[in-house]
Formats: structure tokens, sequence, C-alpha cells
């Protein structure tokens, strides 16, 4: 179940957190609450498999177990997040995975991320 005083603890009052599928959720209590209504409704955990850390970000490998709300078919969902820490606090996620429930191109890339600002290629 879904802490949100835990996940409040966590991020800075700033955070953006970016998907591939999706506008970014920014702000912290948008972010609590986020997680707290969509892992309830997709039967979602998420084990950690790998993480490198070279402050102030983290990048972690993930497995997470759901339940497609399209045909309720239970799977594993795989994907990698990198993190940026300010003062002890997520500041920032970028989400990445390919779900096949999603193939949208324009899921091919995190939505309204600043690439070209970040130096990334156009």
């Amino acid at each position: 179940m879904a802490d949100f005083d835990l996940m409040m603890s966590t991020f800075d009052p700033d955070i953006v957190h970016y998907f591939v599928d999706h506008a970014p959720v920014i702000g912290a209590a948008a972010l609590a609450n986020y997680w707290v209504k969509v892992g309830p409704k997709t039967k979602a955990s998420w084990a950690l498999d790998h993480i490198i850390i070279q402050e102030p970000e983290a990048v972690i490998e993930w497995s997470m177990p759901w339940t497609s709300p399209v045909d309720q078919k239970r799977q594993t969902l795989r994907g990698t997040e990198w993190y940026i820490f300010r003062d002890d606090k997520i500041t920032e996620i970028r989400s990445y995975h390919n779900n096949h429930y999603l193939q949208n191109p324009k899921n091919r890339e995190l939505w309204d991320f600043p690439y070209i600002e970040r130096g990334y290629l156009p």
C-alpha cells in the first residue's frame, strides 16, 4: 500500500517526475497523491533490481508486477529510473519503460522533458 507521508518525506517540494507515457507530475504532494491512486488501481508493486549511485544522481533498474486495467492480466513490467537529489531529497525522476499497451510513437521519449536545454541531441 502506498504511504503518502513516507513519500512526502523523500520528495523535494518542487520534484518533477517525467514519464514516457504521460505528462510529468510536478510537486511533492501531487506526486505522492498520484502514486497513492495509481498503485492500487493496477495492483502494482516494485522491486529494486540494481542501483548505481554517483551523487547527486542515482539510477535504478526495477521490476513491477502489476495487473493491466485493459485485460486484467497479471504481468511484470521492467524499467529504469534516473534520480537527481538535492539536500537528501529526490528533486527529479526520469522513468523509462516499454509497456506494450502504450505503443504510441510519442511514448518513445519523456513527455515535456527539456532535452535541448539539457544538451541532448535534437
